[in-house]
């Protein structure tokens, strides 16, 4: 297997876009594909190596978390015991008290060692709404040491006229920096959780910890190149550039600014492809880590890419299971689910009493039907094309909980268990494609153990999903609601 690997990673045809759809980079690709497994029933995900880095990585170093709770101690425990790197990226840190106990034990760390880097990446609308917010929360750490850095992406979109009116929240709209990566020292959390309160109780995600200094050093380079040309939160409170950028993103040229930031995300990616050709140990593990991308406003569309192309390949017989906290596909995505994809398809989504925007003032309040009323046009979409049998949605339902888990489940032909997932922040929708920062990974094994956890984590959330079929059909949309859909339905 190890000179197969090596083969495909030396030998090459003529470069050329191996994402010609979105331009996000050129790689050379090899003639003959790399099997980069000793299963024949993992041959149509070969092409992953094409697209993306890949991490090789030992079962026994990944696992899968399944309640928030745990999700939380597990933060806690590794920002007090992380040595040397702390790195985080959120849409934003919330203000209670399981947040401050987090900070503090990250604040206690930076007193006792002197060694250790955090970097901190939030969103800057999310991160500076309200007098008290994520900003002001790690403004003491920013004080206390050198070693702290906190930087708030700010869209290219939001500018002009719109960013002096918009009022909070409604400024969030354009676009978000989206990515949830948790880092500290060797160890990775991949999820799609934010780091606030009911993320830590009773909001139900999805997180995979995964111990590999190389795919943690990939993650840790990723937030920093996107700190490059973030705003970067000084001592007194204000913010600058960083040393290597000079475009404010909502005053410089909105193409030039996106164009300079995707040549240099762009370059990074390449960049690992290439060091890559030269790290070929560890290549006898059982999985494989393939990172992958969505920037659309800033003009790098490679997660969604990655996307289609698994329902592409997925043979009949097999099964893919769906899971979307906010589900609104992209038509393109609809296309291939309902027309292209020969699997068979089980989605989960949150029902109206699961939605996290449930209960709030108007008009938020009515976004739970939104959800319901495209949910209903994409049930009308499966019946025209008489797809029922093979697509099926569901809707997750539990008192005192919301929904917020994204991601999918492979499950090749003739197989009770899955061989890949992939997690992260994606929703798959309209945001994730055109306007938010998105990162996620495709993680395939061959190992039984990894694969039961997987399909356990799956079967967890089912517990809690019934047919969404006949309530979907049952409940009534408001005419203002469907009015908003029609009009802002890529915002979602």
């Amino acid at each position: 297997m190890i000179s197969m690997i090596r083969s495909f990673l030396t030998t090459s045809v003529e470069c050329h876009s191996i994402l010609s759809s979105s331009g996000f980079f050129h790689q050379n690709i090899s003639t003959n594909r790399a099997h980069f497994y000793n299963d024949s029933k993992l041959d149509n995900l070969n092409f992953l190596a094409e697209f993306t880095p890949g991490f090789c990585v030992n079962a026994a170093n990944v696992k899968v978390i399944h309640h928030p709770k745990d999700f939380y101690n597990i933060l806690l425990k590794r920002a007090s015991a992380a040595k040397e790197r702390i790195g985080l990226a959120s849409l934003y840190i919330g203000v209670g008290k399981l947040e401050s106990e987090l900070i503090e034990a990250i604040r206690t760390n930076l007193n006792s060692n002197k060694n250790i880097k955090v970097n901190v990446l939030l969103d800057f609308t999310r991160g500076t709404r309200g007098k008290i917010n994520s900003k002001t929360m790690l403004m003491p750490l920013l004080n206390q040491s050198e070693n702290f850095n906190l930087s708030l992406y700010h869209t290219p979109l939001l500018r002009g006229i719109t960013k002096s009116l918009a009022p909070a929240r409604w400024n969030e709209v354009l676009g978000l920096q989206h990515m949830k990566i948790y880092l500290f020292d060797d160890s990775i959390i991949m999820s799609g959780a934010n780091l606030s309160n009911d993320y830590f109780t009773n909001r139900q995600d999805r997180y995979i910890e995964i111990q590999d200094k190389k795919l943690t050093s990939y993650f840790s380079s990723l937030l920093e190149k996107v700190q490059e040309f973030s705003l970067k939160v000084e001592r007194n409170g204000s913010f600058s550039l960083h040393e290597n950028w000079n475009l404010l993103p909502y005053k410089s040229d909105q193409q030039k600014f996106a164009t300079e930031a995707k040549a240099r995300i762009s370059s990074f990616f390449k960049e690992t492809f290439e060091k890559q050709r030269h790290e070929l140990d560890n290549i006898s593990n059982d999985t494989w880590i393939f990172p992958t991308l969505e920037m659309g406003q800033l003009g790098i569309h490679h997660d969604s890419v990655v996307m289609e192309k698994i329902l592409n390949v997925s043979e009949k017989g097999s099964t893919i299971n769906m899971a979307s906290g906010y589900f609104n596909l992209t038509e393109k995505l609809k296309d291939f689910i309902v027309k292209k994809c020969h699997a068979d398809f089980n989605i989960i989504m949150a029902h109206p009493n699961a939605n996290g925007f449930k209960g709030s003032s108007w008009p938020s309040s009515g976004i739970p039907d939104a959800y319901t009323l495209i949910a209903k046009k994409f049930f009308n979409l499966i019946k025209e094309n008489e797809q029922e049998n093979r697509i099926s949605l569901f809707e997750y339902e539990r008192s005192f909980w919301t929904y917020h888990a994204k991601g999918i489940w492979y499950y090749p032909v003739d197989s009770s268990l899955p061989c890949m997932t992939v997690v992260g922040s994606s929703n798959y929708g309209e945001r994730s494609l055109n306007r938010d920062l998105e990162s996620q990974i495709c993680l395939v094994t061959t190992n039984k153990e990894l694969q039961l956890s997987l399909k356990n984590e799956y079967d967890h959330l089912k517990a809690y999903a019934s047919p969404a079929e006949f309530n979907l059909l049952q409940r009534i949309v408001p005419n203002w609601v469907k009015c908003v859909v029609l009009l802002f339905k890529n915002f979602f």
